[in-house]
């Protein structure tokens, strides 16, 4: 497996990893998630051309896992990470975030954040593992309060949801 950054004619690749990994969430009783449609092309397109928009490939170069992510108030927020489920406990999720890290640290960001689910085992416990912690509301940056606002505003706190960093 490889890292590197996707490229524009891998985007609608990236769309069907996004829902394949999906899919397990119908099984938590979380349809919505399931179905939930990917970023849209220009979406990811956006990520892509701005150097942050990776891709774990395999040996013939086809991606098996993505991750996409943008600063927010001096940390690297990853945005989205998934990765087939063909391809699952591997550590390509681990990898990923590890690059993203890497890159964070290069350009002089402090951390990591993203947001997650708490309950669901391979969200909020899975980052958890890596090293992220939950945040409490006094330590919400404004970006994160922002971003956390949108998820609200498109239903995500149906379940129930955190901010994780990680140095």
């Amino acid at each position: 497996m490889r890292i590197r950054p996707a490229t524009a004619a891998e985007l609608p690749a990236l769309r069907a990893i996004e829902r394949a990994a999906g899919s397990p969430y119908r099984e938590l009783g979380m349809a919505e998630i399931a179905d939930d449609e990917p970023p849209a092309l220009d979406v990811l397109e956006r990520y892509r051309r701005a150097g942050r928009a990776w891709v774990a490939a395999d040996d013939d170069a086809h991606p098996l896992a993505y991750l996409i992510a943008e600063p927010v108030d001096g940390a690297l927020h990853v945005e989205q990470v998934s990765v087939h489920p063909d391809f699952a406990h591997r550590r390509i999720g681990r990898a990923l975030l590890a690059h993203a890290a890497d890159r964070a640290r290069e350009e002089g960001l402090t951390h990591l954040t993203l947001t997650t689910f708490t309950e669901v085992p391979w969200n909020a416990p899975y980052y958890a593992r890596l090293g992220f912690r939950t945040l409490d509301e006094a330590e919400l940056t404004p970006g994160l309060r922002k971003i956390r606002a949108t998820e609200a505003e498109h239903g995500l706190d149906r379940w129930p949801r955190v901010c994780m960093r990680r140095p």
